[in-house]
């Protein structure tokens, strides 16, 4: 096998010279091991893109590979067997958790990320760290997690722009500028410092963390083949000139790094990059420090009350409505009724960048809203039939929350979390129940 690969021209010349002398018959016996052999020296070595067979699936799966760097996996294991094993696996593992975010429509977004990951993964530990705004009170929907390792609710306070940051990073396309940025990192990287903190206390090392939004909305469950030893898991698309930095898995070394997103930023500046985006500082973050990358389509999208351009322009945004097939692997989402489908949606989509904001498409998976105003009126029952009754149900209990209810939910929450950092839940009920006109 070693001469094989290290001369596999020579081994086809003979295979030619052998195939001609030989009738159809013995043809057919040798043809699949030297179709496999062949197979093994590209994936192993040889790097380009191989196409694999898949006997459970009705279309070849396409693995892409770039020596040290990205890779595009199959979206299934070759067989339910592997997939239950690897499911096994994983259920003996520590995991950790990291929620992130500000609460905004977590009524929709978190009983979702509670079936689609919490429940999956029963043995996982959940780090929240969240600000504390108007909207913190919906996270008391968290009561019913099993396991919650930490819990940080804090108040935001203005981060200090270091040169190096100004250097490295652009407000270009950001929100609130640089300072909006530092705010996401500071979100990140706190909650492995949540999740650090917490294995020097028990003295142990998480084997895997997940890292999610609180405004990712799961239409299915996080399957185990997206947990990849030595590998970072992210998303295709949305990439804006890097990569999707709205969901990752990975082991603890290399989230770690992924993780680090503002402390990383002194060793950006010293590699000389400069004027980076989130998601090109993000790249940049595992490509300086050799950590492989993957992307696999993943059944979540991001809910959005901002509103964009429709149709969306060469580097606009797409929102895609709720009730898209999918996988829509973090796009920006809201509960619409479409007013774009089929063909629109292939006109729609081919006008934009591919490495900017693009978004998978085919075989009818996206269904495009118009966002250029508010969110329709009667969006909850589109919301409702999409999501199912145990999420409507969700919805509807945090839209006729009362005080109490909420600060007795908090109570319970604080009970089962192993470290606490938040305001009283007297604090943060209030502020989003208090002066409600709708109580």
């Amino acid at each position: 096998m070693t001469n094989i690969l290290r001369n596999p021209s020579k081994f086809l010349h003979r295979c030619s010279k052998w195939i001609s002398d030989l009738n159809l018959k013995k043809l057919l016996l040798i043809l699949p091991p030297i179709l496999f052999i062949v197979y093994v020296f590209y994936s192993s070595v040889g790097g380009g893109t191989v196409a694999v067979f898949n006997p459970f699936s009705n279309s070849k799966s396409t693995i892409s590979y770039v020596p040290g760097g990205e890779y595009d996996f199959p979206a299934r294991f070759a067989d339910e067997s592997e997939k239950k094993r690897k499911k096994e696996e994983l259920d003996r593992s520590r995991i950790a958790v990291c929620l992130v975010g500000g609460a905004r429509r977590f009524e929709l977004t978190g009983p979702s990320i509670i079936q689609k990951i919490l429940k999956v993964y029963p043995n996982s530990d959940l780090f929240l760290h969240s600000p504390l705004d108007s909207k913190a009170y919906k996270l008391s929907l968290l009561k019913s997690v099993r396991r919650i390792a930490g819990v940080r609710i804090f108040r935001p306070q203005n981060i200090p722009e270091t040169e190096s940051q100004l250097r490295v990073l652009t407000a270009q396309n950001s929100p609130n500028g640089i300072q909006g940025l530092l705010q996401y990192f500071n979100l990140v990287e706190g909650c492995l410092t949540m999740i650090q903190d917490y294995q020097k206390q028990n003295n142990f090392t998480y084997d895997w963390i997940v890292r999610t939004r609180v405004d990712g909305y799961w239409s299915s469950p996080l399957g185990p083949e997206n947990f990849i030893p030595g590998h970072y898991l992210v998303p295709p698309g949305s990439s804006y000139g890097g990569l999707n930095d709205r969901f990752g898995v990975g082991d603890y070394n290399t989230s770690v790094i992924a993780l680090s997103r503002l402390s990383m930023i002194p060793q950006l500046d010293l590699a000389g990059r400069i004027q980076l985006n989130s998601e090109s500082a993000f790249k940049a973050q595992l490509t300086t420090q050799q950590v492989p990358y993957l992307t696999m389509r993943l059944p979540f999208c991001v809910v959005t009350d901002r509103q964009y351009e429709f149709p969306p322009s060469h580097y606009g945004v797409p929102v895609a409505a709720l009730s898209s097939r999918g996988p829509l692997s973090g796009a920006k989402c809201r509960p619409c009724t479409p007013a774009c489908t089929g063909s629109c949606v292939e006109v729609a989509m081919n006008r934009l960048d591919k490495g900017w904001s693009w978004t998978d498409w085919a075989n009818n998976s996206l269904e495009l809203c118009d966002a250029r105003a508010e969110w329709e009126s009667g969006w909850e029952r589109v919301f409702d039939r999409v999501a199912g009754k145990k999420l409507a149900a969700a919805r509807r209990r945090i839209d006729g929350m009362k005080l109490d209810q909420c600060v007795r939910e908090f109570a319970e929450m604080k009970n089962k979390t192993s470290h606490w950092e938040a305001p009283s839940g007297t604090e943060i009920c209030s502020l989003g129940l208090l002066d409600s006109p709708k109580r």
